[in-house]
Order: structure tokens, then C-alpha cells, then sequence
């Protein structure tokens, strides 16, 4: 039992040993890219993709996926673009909007799937769709702009007395959130348990619709809290934002080393895999490669991230 034990253990530290790799690699082949300033401008980059992927893994963990969350960021940035600025509503007023529509369309999608039993990726896609085109005919071609500084203080303030964004510290919050909830508490248990065998699961009396539907609901409320930290960053919100987010959150759930079988994975290996995307994406920025090269490596790495979890889920 000792020696199974270590060998997950090693499995789980893959992801931080391949960052680890790259970031001694990358800070020999280019002195810049270990400056402080640049890490932290990598961890800037990171935080609204590993939010998202935060919930995505949540789903991901019962076997499911969500490919809408790119599309709801978009969606519940206009809306709440549309209350803060041009309806003039006070700041807060617009957030909880953005985190309430967020948490029904990953609601909706939990009911599709769990209760009218809709593949997830076709639930996900229909929804992908009609958030985008919501967000493309609320915006009606505008990018609306002209926030407060006290709404764009999580996206551009530091901790105070530190070169630390507060958006980062916001964002490690809630991984520890996560974690805690993930591994200690019985919904942990259940959603690990739904994505291990489903049946089994159910037919040990817990409620599978209601904690696959919560999965999802989790998934569009991180979408949410996403849309509010990129809103709050670039002072504007488009119905363009958000364009394949959903494949860079998925890819770090993947990389970070969660199956896509569902019943395994680690909310920290979800950020250590973000993590790694944007390490490779800076790293390459500063060795001046092309962007379509960039794309092009990258895919490679996500490729390389699904023939390992499925060589595991072989051996398993």
C-alpha cells in the first residue's frame, strides 16, 4: 500500500517537475525571463485562465467537460458592461449579475445533461453558442469601456506594500477554497466518486443529478468570477472576449494531470498546468517565435498531456 501510495505521489509531482524543468531551461536560454517582473507578469497572465479552469476541472473530475465557459465570459462581461456603465448601477450591482447569470448557464447545462441526459460536449456547445450570441447582440458591435477605478481595483491594484497584484492573491484564494472543499468535505468525496463509476455511485444513494448539476453550476460561477477579473484588467468588455478560453482551461486541467475519464485529478495540478501554458507562451515571446510557431508547440504539449493520461488510465 506504501509503495502505490508513493507512486501517486510521483504521478501528482509530474506537472512540477516538468515547470520546473522549463523554468531553469527557458532562464538559460534567456536571462530575462527569471527577472521578478517577469514572473509575476507570468502569474498576471495566468489568473483569469486557471479561475476558469478551476470549474471546468470541477466537471472535468465527473467525467464530464464544458466547452461554454469561453463563451459565458463574454456573455456576463457585457451584461455586466451594460449595468455598471451605461446603466450606471453601482459596481456591485453588475458583479453579482455577472456571477448570477454565470452560475444559471452552467446551471442550465447541469440539467441538460444530468436530468434530459444531453452528451455533455453537445449540452456545452449549445450553450457555447447561444452565450455568444447573446454577448454578440447585447454589444450590438460596441466594446463598452469607461470603469471605476474602485471596479478595476482586482484587476489592477497590488497588495498593499508589495509589487503583488491583488488578482493573483484573489486567485490563490480560491484554489485554497477548492482544495479544501475538493479533499475535505463530502461534495469532494461525491464528485470524485461520480467521475470513478457513476452507477455505483448513484446506487449508493447519493444524488448524482443534483452534484453533477452543481458541478456545472461551479463551472459557469468560476466563468463569472473570470469575466469580472478580465473586465476589471482591460477596462473594457467585448463580445469577442473569451474567444477558446475554454480549450486553454481544459488543456490545464490536462497537462496539470486530471483524466479526462473523470475521477482523478488535483486542483493544484490545474494550476500548476496553467501555469506551464503560459510559461511555454512567455518563454517563446521572449525567444522571439513566431505566434503560429507558438501554437503549433503548445499543441504538441496538450498532445503530449492527453497520451500520458491515457497511457495511465491503460495501466490503471
Amino acid at each position: 500500500m506504501k509503495l502505490k501510495d508513493k507512486k501517486i505521489d510521483l504521478s501528482n509531482m509530474s506537472a512540477v517537475i516538468v515547470l520546473v524543468v522549463l523554468c531553469v531551461v527557458l532562464s538559460i536560454a534567456e536571462p530575462a525571463f527569471r527577472s521578478v517582473g517577469n514572473l509575476i507578469n507570468i502569474l498576471q497572465q495566468v489568473t483569469v485562465y486557471a479561475v476558469l479552469a478551476l470549474g471546468v476541472n470541477v466537471v472535468i473530475f465527473t467525467g464530464g467537460i464544458d466547452i461554454s465557459v469561453g463563451s459565458v465570459v463574454a456573455f456576463t462581461g457585457i451584461v455586466m458592461g451594460k449595468l455598471i456603465v451605461e446603466a450606471g448601477m453601482p459596481a456591485i450591482v453588475g458583479i453579482i449579475a455577472a456571477l448570477v447569470i454565470g452560475a444559471a448557464c452552467g446551471t442550465f447545462n447541469g440539467i441538460m445533461i444530468s436530468k434530459f441526459k444531453l452528451q455533455p460536449m453537445i449540452a456545452t456547445l449549445a450553450m457555447m453558442s447561444m452565450a455568444r450570441g447573446a454577448a454578440y447582440t447585447l454589444a450590438d458591435g460596441q466594446t463598452i469601456t469607461g470603469y471605476s477605478d474602485g471596479f478595476r481595483w482586482i484587476g489592477i491594484a497590488n497588495v498593499p506594500g508589495t509589487a503583488i497584484p491583488v488578482q493573483i492573491v484573489f486567485m490563490l484564494l480560491l484554489y485554497i477554497l477548492f482544495y479544501y472543499v475538493m479533499k475535505y468535505r463530502k461534495f469532494g468525496r461525491y464528485i470524485y466518486s461520480i467521475g470513478g463509476n457513476e452507477e455505483a455511485t448513484r446506487l449508493s444513494g447519493i444524488n448524482v443529478m443534483k452534484y453533477k448539476t452543481l458541478a456545472y453550476t461551479i463551472s459557469g460561477l468560476c466563468a463569472g468570477i473570470a469575466s469580472v477579473i478580465l473586465v476589471a484588467k482591460l477596462n473594457s468588455a467585448q463580445s469577442t472576449a473569451g474567444l477558446d478560453y475554454e480549450m486553454d482551461a481544459i488543456a490545464s486541467c490536462v497537462i496539470g494531470g486530471t483524466s479526462l475519464l473523470g475521477g482523478s485529478g488535483s486542483v493544484w495540478g490545474t494550476l500548476v498546468g496553467a501555469i506551464i501554458m503560459f510559461v511555454i507562451r512567455n518563454g517563446l515571446n521572449l525567444l522571439n517565435v513566431s505566434s503560429n510557431l507558438q501554437k503549433l508547440v503548445l499543441g504538441i504539449v496538450i498532445l503530449l498531456a492527453v497520451l500520458a493520461d491515457s497511457f495511465r488510465s491503460r495501466k490503471k
